[in-house]
């Protein structure tokens, strides 16, 4: 089991920016599967980005088409923390982001099923 915690959820407006983090507790945590999602209220919880270590020491990132440009999904093995720097917030980003993680293999990457470890969520908020 892996314990996820994240932080750095806030309010910005339109145009901001902000930096998530996701604290893993596991040792092995540079060898999982790791992604964001989020969840607006009424919404499905949806896939944002996420990050895998495709051997070589390459690792390998996937964007959702609402995020890409704007998202970056990057980690710190040394830290154990996977980051989401989000830029030009736009108020339809506003939900509960969520860190995930999972051994894998995993071929959907932003499918939230596909992932057995997850965070409490940190809120993000944009305002127009």
């Amino acid at each position: 089991q892996v314990q996820l915690v994240e932080s750095g959820g806030g309010s910005v407006q339109a145009g901001g920016s902000l930096r998530l983090s996701c604290a893993a507790s596991a040792h092995t945590y540079s060898t999982f599967y790791m992604s964001w999602f989020r969840q607006a209220p009424g919404k499905e919880r949806e896939g944002v980005a996420a990050i895998y270590n495709g051997g070589g020491g390459n690792y390998y990132t996937y964007y959702a088409d609402s995020v890409k440009g704007r998202f970056t999904i990057s980690q710190d093995n040394a830290k154990n923390t996977l980051y989401l720097q989000m830029n030009t917030l736009q108020p339809e980003d506003t939900a509960m982001y969520y860190c995930a993680a999972d051994p894998g293999p995993i071929t959907r990457l932003l499918r939230a099923v596909e992932y057995r470890n997850w965070g409490q969520g940190t809120q993000v908020t944009v305002s127009s």
